[in-house]
């Protein structure tokens, strides 16, 4: 299989602290209810949208509880924020129903959901302050720096572990590592490791605010903190590099120019009359053009999140699911996860926007088929478009896949090449990983 085993980086023993509270199937871990209950009640947040302005109107007055320097508040350690909550699928199987998809397996989509909220979760607990029943920040996420996979199927009947803690701190920015585990046969095995960056605001999330420090204890924990510094570079390298601020590389252009030349069509023409519009689609292939999927979602207060925006997780979910038909319908078999990286929040998507959300395989290569999920707020009222996030997934098929062709060098289809390009870019990058 070309799935890596998980290395997972274990924390000293000392991070095993935990919740106190806890479910009757495991003692003292709270479950994914606990979580969201405790974020409410740590930002004050309403539980029915008629109150949704009044709890907001409250928040304003926390602003005097704001640092004004980051100096000003205490350092905190990684234990300090090393929580453990428990998904009680085998343990209590009537919220199993919730997270059960067609083929007996845990719906990937529902897990991006509660890694969203326990990673604003520890973000909360590295940054209470004892004397605070309610915190001044608005903590949100940012982005999603890379979710990798070590098993195809998530079993539905098998209780699930999540752990994690900050594990690097910048001024007004966290970085999160998260870990989730099964229990099969009295061990809990590794099923994924995830890291997300969370942003602190001020209380009405409008501009950035300051949170602790984080002190390492340990050349362990120098090492994670040393990683987050690592990561942080790489993004800011990987932006700089973007096709969208650079030209491809030569490299690059030689690998579009070979496609533009794979597909001419001479076959109706002689040598020197060959047009550039003439193009031939080569066997097993499929233009990038008829590799789309598209959907719509009208976002309901249900969906929202303790400030009353849409929750990342639910926009995460449902650009997780279309990706995977996009695959599904693509592979014409079923798809596995392998890898989420680089999902970028660029704008909060406001309760009753209309949400459109574009699936494109961009890039294939053996069995692995690498989409793309443009997320966009359509508001009807101006006819207007606002690109909310942008998401990559990387998905494996139980049998090999057409190669995606993009047409290249003439109308619209240049901005193919540089989406096959992007693609061929996180795909590699995933590899690396692997």
């Amino acid at each position: 299989s070309a799935y890596r085993l998980c290395i997972m980086r274990k924390l000293p023993c000392v991070l095993a602290r935990t919740l106190t509270s806890g479910t009757s199937g495991s003692p003292g871990l709270p479950d994914l209810s606990e979580v969201r209950r405790r974020l409410r009640d740590i930002v004050g947040a309403s539980t029915n949208w008629r109150d949704h302005v009044q709890a907001m109107q409250e928040r304003k007055a926390l602003h005097t509880l704001l640092a004004k320097r980051q100096e000003d508040l205490p350092p905190r350690r990684m234990k300090d924020s090393y929580l453990e909550v428990i998904l009680p699928l085998g343990s209590q199987p009537e919220i199993r129903e919730k997270y059960l998809n067609v083929y007996n397996s845990v719906r990937f989509g529902r897990i991006l959901e509660d890694l969203d909220s326990l990673g604003v979760l520890i973000c909360y607990t590295h940054t209470k302050q004892e004397m605070q029943p309610r915190s001044p920040l608005s903590i949100v996420t940012a982005l999603v720096d890379k979710i990798n996979l070590c098993q195809k199927i998530i079993h539905p009947d098998c209780d699930i572990k999540f752990t994690g803690n900050v594990s690097w701190v910048g001024k007004t920015s966290m970085e999160v590592k998260m870990h989730m585990l099964q229990l099969h046969d009295g061990d809990y095995s590794p099923v994924l490791d995830a890291t997300f960056v969370m942003v602190a605001r001020d209380p009405e999330n409008k501009r950035p605010a300051f949170v602790n420090p984080l002190i390492p204890e340990s050349p362990e924990e120098e090492e994670i903190f040393k990683q987050g510094e690592l990561n942080k570079m790489r993004r800011i390298d990987f932006s700089t590099a973007s096709l969208l601020k650079m030209a491809p590389t030569a490299e690059e252009r030689n690998i579009v120019h070979d496609i533009f030349l794979n597909t001419l069509d001479t076959r109706q023409e002689g040598e020197g009359t060959v047009s550039f519009q003439s193009r031939k689609l080569p066997p097993n292939s499929v233009w990038m053009e008829d590799a789309k999927l598209k959907a719509l979602q009208i976002c309901h207060p249900e969906e929202r999140n303790i400030f009353n925006r849409i929750f990342g997780g639910f926009l995460m979910r449902k650009a997780f699911e279309l990706g995977w038909a996009t695959a599904c319908s693509y592979g014409s078999s079923r798809p596995f996860i392998v890898s989420v990286d680089d999902i970028m929040f660029q704008k909060p998507v406001e309760v009753g926007s209309l949400l459109l959300l574009s699936g494109q395989v961009c890039y294939t290569e053996n069995n692995y088929i690498q989409v793309r999920v443009h997320s966009e707020v359509y508001n009807a009222n101006t006819r207007e478009h606002h690109t909310t996030n942008i998401f990559h997934f990387t998905f494996i098929s139980e049998n090999e896949v057409p190669q995606v062709v993009p047409k290249t060098y003439g109308g619209k289809y240049p901005i193919k090449s540089m989406l096959y390009l992007d693609g061929k870019r996180h795909f590699t990058a995933v590899m690396k990983e692997i």
